[in-house]
């Protein structure tokens, strides 16, 4: 059997944080889209479907379309869970200012679900691996 990696397991406990989290789930209400999370060249898919996360795949997959990526070191983004972050840690668009990481697809995508989307990112501070 193969052993989670600690980016897996966060993901996990997002989506449960998630599902325990009405509010979040209204504010996406309209957002049904698969998400790249690509940590340290390991690659997440995330399905929403209507602000619920329903599948997270470990890729890669050259087959799997995505609307928009995020893309971070692990240190960054470990930085970026801690309940208080560095400077330039506390926004995925800190961590691309500072040159840790990076976005691609559809940015109007991001931009009109921004909101929700960085809520969601937000909830790995609030779970432990």
């Amino acid at each position: 059997m193969t052993e989670k990696s600690p980016i897996s397991t966060r993901l996990e406990q997002m989506r449960n944080a998630l599902n325990e989290t009405p509010h979040l789930a209204r504010l996406g209400a309209l957002f049904s889209e698969t998400v790249l999370i690509e940590v340290d060249g390991t690659e997440f898919y995330l399905w929403f479907e209507k602000g619920r996360l329903v599948s997270i795949q470990q890729g890669p997959s050259r087959k799997t379309p995505w609307r928009f990526a995020f893309r971070a070191e692990a240190e960054a983004l470990e930085e970026f869970w801690q309940t208080m972050p560095k400077p330039g840690y506390h926004d995925i668009f800190g961590i691309v200012k500072i040159g840790r990481g990076r976005i691609d697809g559809d940015i109007l995508c991001l931009v009109k679900n921004l909101r929700y989307f960085k809520a969601f990112m937000a909830l790995g501070r609030e779970v432990s691996t």
